[in-house]
Formats: C-alpha cells, sequence, structure tokens
C-alpha cells in the first residue's frame, strides 16, 4: 500500500531524526591542506560504501534512549538507503528527490518538492556524501573545529523555517572517515548515531 499523506511537525520530526545516514562511510586519506573544501574534496572520493550503525534518540518525554541499529548504503550521487534491523525491520530509501519509507506492509512515499524542511535535511547528508560544498553552504552555515585526526563539522540551517525543526547537525571524524552523527532538534530532542564502515562483499 502507497500512502502520500501531509506530515505533521511531529512525524516530520520523527523522519528527520531517522533519517541521519551513511555519512560514516570510509574515504581515502585526507591530504595536506585542512579545511572544509578540502574535507569534502576527500569525502567525494568515497563513490559507494556499506557500514552497520547504532543510533541513540533522547527524547524528552522518554527516561531513556530509543536504540536501534542496522545497515546503512550509499551509492553515488545521490541513492541512500537506511536498513534498520533492530528493534524492528524498516527501510529508508533517498534517490532522485524522492523518500520511501517502508515498514512491514506499509509503504510511504514522499517527494522532497513537497517537504523543504526534509528536503533541506536530506540535503545535508547527500551534499556531505558527494562532497557538494555549494549544495550545503545553500542551506547550512559550515564551521569545521578540530585536526585531520580528530574533526567536528557543524551544520547550522540558514534558514529559520529549518532552524524551527533542526537546530544543528554535527559529523564527527577522524581523517576523511566519519564517526558519528548527532541531530538537535529545536524541541531539544537529539539523537547520536555511530557508524563502523563494513566491507561491501
Amino acid at each position: 500500500m502507497t500512502d502520500a499523506p501531509s506530515l505533521t511537525p511531529l512525524s516530520l520530526k520523527i523522519l528527520l531524526a531517522g533519517a541521519g545516514l551513511a555519512i560514516g562511510l570510509a574515504c581515502s586519506p585526507v591530504h595536506a591542506a585542512w579545511d572544509v573544501t578540502q574535507l569534502m574534496q576527500s569525502l567525494a572520493q568515497n563513490k559507494s560504501g556499506r557500514a552497520s550503525f547504532v543510533e541513540k534518540k533522547y527524547i524528552a518525554v522518554l527516561e531513556q534512549p530509543v536504540e536501534s541499529s542496522g545497515e546503512l548504503l550509499y551509492t553515488a550521487p545521490d541513492r541512500l538507503e537506511k536498513r534498520t534491523l533492530k528493534p524492528r525491520p524498516e527501510s529508508m530509501l533517498i534517490e532522485n528527490g524522492t523518500l520511501t519509507v517502508e515498514r512491514g506492509k506499509r509503504r510511504m512515499v514522499l517527494r522532497m518538492q513537497d517537504y523543504p524542511e526534509l528536503a533541506a535535511f536530506t540535503e545535508s547528508i547527500r551534499g556531505t556524501l558527494a562532497g557538494d560544498i555549494a549544495a550545503l553552504r545553500r542551506v547550512y552555515n559550515l564551521d569545521l573545529e578540530g585536526s585531520p585526526e580528530r574533526w567536528t563539522l557543524t551544520l547550522s540551517p540558514v534558514e529559520t523555517r529549518m532552524l524551527a525543526v533542526v537546530q544543528r547537525i554535527r559529523i564527527g571524524g577522524s581523517q576523511a572517515e566519519v564517526k558519528t552523527i548527532e541531530i538537535d532538534q529545536a524541541d531539544k530532542d537529539r539523537s547520536v548515531m555511530t557508524i563502523v564502515p563494513l566491507t561491501t562483499p
């Protein structure tokens, strides 16, 4: 069954928190120069990859974080899939400007152009994986801190409408390997994803 519902702020927030996908796939080493441009160039060298993830969502109304785990798959330039295995199977696929979510027998398809906030969020992922710094800067202010061995890239939304949903996205890594993705939402909920690259069969 295919649904195309309107998204409430809560349902959009849940999708955004769950869409923090496979930025953490292994890439080639960072070279001598060290700035956002150089980091993006290094990340862009990764044309495909597979990783495992563990994600913890800290929700204000719950005493304990909600934990999920599974696999992430990426194929340049824009195919991104998150396969959640635990606590229950779920698939989220971003490709060609469309988000497809499958849970059991239910299937939901959303066109990104119909949901600007969702499109801006997924652009943070696609833009980073593709090394598309121009696309990122259209939507976010970028701030890179640390050293090549231990760095943090902070993406802060430019648009007020996006800020009403997501306050900031922090991507942490070493050299050209991303290890964590933290999403701080405007309502103070947050998610932390830890990523481990896997060898593609």
